[in-house]
């Protein structure tokens, strides 16, 4: 039987809130006022290798930010569960921001090259933000 979990600090859970904000907010705008500017950046290819069309994963994106932002919020018990799959989720939508930045596609401001760079930068700091907020930190 494993010992139960050592609690998270307050510092932590307040930066898993604050990133399940972020995530509630970045999904209710894929499915309303933003979905046109996400559907410019689904690469062509995500859609020639899929079902769907880009409007389609946009919304199913969408979907999967609100689930998980709600998850870090409301599920205390899982909440390392929920930090992984968001880490992993950030992990794989980074494709998708690589191709935006290789075929120099506009969309929400990054309309050069070095704005697409930065975004890239970004995007393990999502994923670290992700695992962080949702684990202990060393013990001592």
């Amino acid at each position: 039987m494993q010992p139960p979990a050592r609690p998270v600090s307050r510092t932590r859970t307040a930066a898993r809130w604050a990133l399940g904000g972020v995530l509630v907010f970045a999904g209710t705008s894929h499915l309303t006022f933003a979905r046109g500017p996400f559907a410019a950046q689904v690469p062509p290819w995500a859609v020639k290798a899929s079902p769907f069309s880009a409007d389609d994963i946009v919304l199913m994106s969408g979907v999967a930010e609100i689930a998980l932002g709600s998850g870090l919020v409301l599920m205390r018990e899982d909440q390392r569960k929920v930090g992984a799959l968001a880490a992993a989720f950030f992990t794989a939508i980074f494709p998708g921001n690589v191709a935006q930045y290789t075929e120099h596609r506009d969309s929400f401001g990054l309309d050069t090259d070095r704005k697409r760079a930065l975004r890239l930068l970004g995007q393990p700091v999502l994923v670290a933000w992700a695992w962080w907020s949702t684990h202990p930190g060393p013990r001592g």
